[in-house]
């Protein structure tokens, strides 16, 4: 069970990862719904909350990449099972942080956003945020399955 929820995982952060090279490289499809949008001033509307760098971004598909090779040694998926108790807790951390992803920081992201009405705000309640906490729990799953 624990093979196939890695396999999920590992499709997961990969495809996004691609995502993430594919903003880097500077593609532009997608991406204004992929940031958190501040409350508009007078008749401007929303507002994107920062503007991610290409180096940033790049950087963000290769941490995306490295929790993908770890779920991929901890399951034994293309390696052998590596049962080390470091990459057990370092995944069950990885895990702590999608939690606290799909939680939020009570502003912008998360279950318990206070900004709303954004095409991000929409897609984080129904889509970002449920992925992030089912990527926690199977991240769970396969450092303790």
């Amino acid at each position: 069970m624990s093979v196939v929820i890695a396999r999920w995982i590992v499709g997961v952060f990969t495809g996004i990862s691609m995502v993430h090279l594919y903003w880097a490289a500077g593609g532009k499809l997608g991406s204004l719904a992929a940031i958190p949008q501040l409350p508009g001033e007078f008749a401007s509307g929303p507002r994107p909350a920062f503007k991610p760098s290409a180096l940033g971004t790049l950087l963000v598909a290769m941490g995306l990449v490295g929790i993908a090779l770890l779920v991929c040694l901890r399951a034994g998926l293309y390696f052998s099972a590596v049962s080390h108790g470091a990459l057990q807790w370092g995944i069950s951390v990885i895990a702590v942080v999608m939690f606290a992803r799909a939680i939020g920081d009570s502003e912008l992201v998360g279950f318990f956003k206070k900004v709303g009405g954004s095409r991000f705000a929409r897609l984080d309640t129904w889509v970002y945020s449920p992925l992030c906490l089912a990527l926690g729990v199977g991240l769970l799953v396969v450092a303790w399955g």
